[in-house]
């Protein structure tokens, strides 16, 4: 991560870093209402599947004081972290694609880097003590070995896929990232509340899948994303082309 920060940071001026980042930045209080419709959707939408791990008996039926107080715990961090990826997600590698490609490959091609992106993590802590030059390579490679075995990484890479569909549609229908952030804050406060509420072990895996997110990797998270995907689309209408002419202004 810190070399790719590097590397954009040398390449900003060719790559159009800091265009791409201002118009899909520009105006933030202009875009709070997205902000908050973002968020709403997202936890509308874990609310309805701790739902129906309760109704299913696999749940546990919080009180709402303890439950949002969890909540809040992860907020700000959950916050940064969809500032962050939507920044490079969506402001930089969508909008960058959509310019030379147009609008459908740049969605479908940003969601597989960012499911491939989130697969891409080691399968186990590695503690160092001293000095070790190599070990990020041999973090890399323990982490790209999960690829060897596609059939235990399918659910969560589809979930992660149709996730990045979501948040990619919600940044080209607005052409800022307000909105794609409040989804992806409220989905990541969600997936931490998830595993307080639900005994994911004992779940069907309609509900709860295999993998460090259960929660995504199932096909209940499926059919949410893909309805949350039709449903921006007839909210808020054609996309915007603000990031279209970055290279040609």
């Amino acid at each position: 991560m810190v070399v790719l920060l590097i590397v954009l940071l040398l390449c900003a001026r060719r790559l159009d870093l800091p265009v791409l980042l201002q118009q899909a930045f520009a105006h933030p209080l202009a875009y709070r209402r997205e902000f908050a419709l973002g968020l709403t959707i997202s936890l509308g939408v874990i609310a309805i599947l701790f739902a129906l791990a309760v109704a299913s008996g696999y749940g546990h039926l919080l009180p709402a004081l303890p439950l949002l107080r969890h909540g809040l715990k992860y907020a700000l961090a959950a916050i940064v972290i969809a500032v962050i990826e939507e920044a490079f997600f969506r402001a930089f590698l969508l909008a960058g694609i959509r310019i030379d490609y147009g609008p459908r490959p740049a969605l479908i091609g940003s969601a597989l880097v960012y499911a491939v992106a989130h697969i891409l993590r080691s399968p186990a802590h590695i503690y160092l003590r001293g000095y070790y030059p190599l070990a990020g390579f041999q973090n890399i490679a323990l982490s790209a070995a999960r690829l060897a075995h596609p059939m235990e990484v399918l659910p969560v890479l589809i979930g992660l896929f149709l996730l990045g569909i979501v948040l990619g549609e919600a940044f080209m229908l607005t052409g800022k990232v307000y909105l794609s952030i409040g989804l992806h804050a409220g989905f990541v406060i969600g997936a931490k509340t998830w595993p307080i509420v639900v005994d994911h072990t004992a779940m069907p895996l309609w509900l709860a899948g295999p993998g460090p997110v259960p929660l995504i990797a199932a096909p209940a998270a499926w059919s949410a994303a893909i309805i949350i995907a039709v449903a921006l689309r007839r909210i808020l209408g054609p996309p915007k082309d603000s990031n279209l002419d970055v290279r040609s202004a």
